[in-house]
């Protein structure tokens, strides 16, 4: 598998969208517009880039075009529920460069320069949005438009702000490396479980194993191993969370080999033992 190309479908004319998210298929996917996605009702993990965090009720991230992305949910008894977020896109150019040029425009601007890494917001930023964004779903013409610009203005004028992509993260789109990387990240995300050795994931990659871990850190910030430990302790974190597993068996479910080499990892990750970080969530 690769990055999709996801081909965003506005009416004629309309440069700007917003509806309710309601598919859970976390498909790892790409297009030129830039996102902001609110997540309303839902847990899982977010994967931006070289980014991948666990996400829970009012995570909002602001991400520019061409950043691969995908949203993995925690499903119950494997449903969803229904309208669990909003997604509103846009294309820059819908602004027009004179615009953009302006005095006013240039906070807006800032925002999208810092958007090419992705950014998470609040969730007091999230709150404050989220009525402008369910108005964008309904409203039309120029209500929906006042509505887009009272988004941004929260949105430029917050505090808060965290990018995502590490900074050696190649966020512009070439065609070659963004499906090179893509397949490598699609492999980790659905066989983190397994073994994956680094023969294994180069040859994914089509590389051989030398150049293929150089490749890797430049276009990720992180070495292979680092990166994949990484997703096996998020999914680590949401079933110390969620379930009542045994530790032992999370530990397997997340492709570690021994609960001493789990337990470290861990500790190194999140800064406090499996066991502290479940007692943390026990009512």
């Amino acid at each position: 598998m690769v990055a999709v190309l996801e081909k965003i479908s506005m009416e004629e004319g309309r440069g700007f969208s917003a509806e309710y998210i309601t598919d859970s298929d976390g498909l790892w996917h790409f297009h030129p517009e830039y996102e902001l996605v609110l997540n309303l009702k839902s847990t899982g993990t977010r994967i931006v880039g070289d980014s991948i965090e666990l996400f829970d009720r009012y995570d909002m991230v602001l991400i520019a075009g061409n950043i691969p992305h995908s949203w993995n949910y925690h499903k119950k008894n494997d449903q969803m529920p229904d309208k669990h977020g909003i997604i509103m896109r846009f294309r820059k150019s819908s602004f027009g460069n004179e615009f953009l040029k302006q005095y006013e425009m240039r906070p807006v601007v800032e925002l999208l320069e810092l958007s090419e890494r992705g950014l998470r917001f609040s969730v007091d930023d999230a709150v404050k949005v989220e009525s402008h964004l369910v108005k964008m779903v309904h409203n039309k013409g120029v209500d929906k438009l006042a509505d887009l610009f009272s988004v941004l203005a929260i949105l430029c004028k917050s505090d808060s702000k965290t990018v995502l992509c590490s900074e050696n993260y190649k966020q512009e789109y070439d065609e070659r490396g963004n499906k090179k990387m893509a397949d490598v990240y699609t492999y980790i995300r659905e066989n983190y479980y397994k073994h994956i050795s680094l023969s294994r994931i180069s040859r994914i990659a089509k590389m051989n194993p030398m150049s293929f871990s150089r490749y890797f850190k430049n276009n990720s910030g992180a070495g292979f191993v680092e990166y994949l430990n990484k997703v096996r302790i998020n999914r680590a974190c949401y079933l110390l969370r969620e379930t009542d597993y045994h530790i032992k068996l999370i530990a397997k479910e997340c492709g570690f080999t021994s609960i001493s080499n789990f337990n470290k990892t861990f500790k190194k990750g999140e800064g406090i033992s499996p066991r502290d970080y479940r007692s943390m969530f026990e009512i």
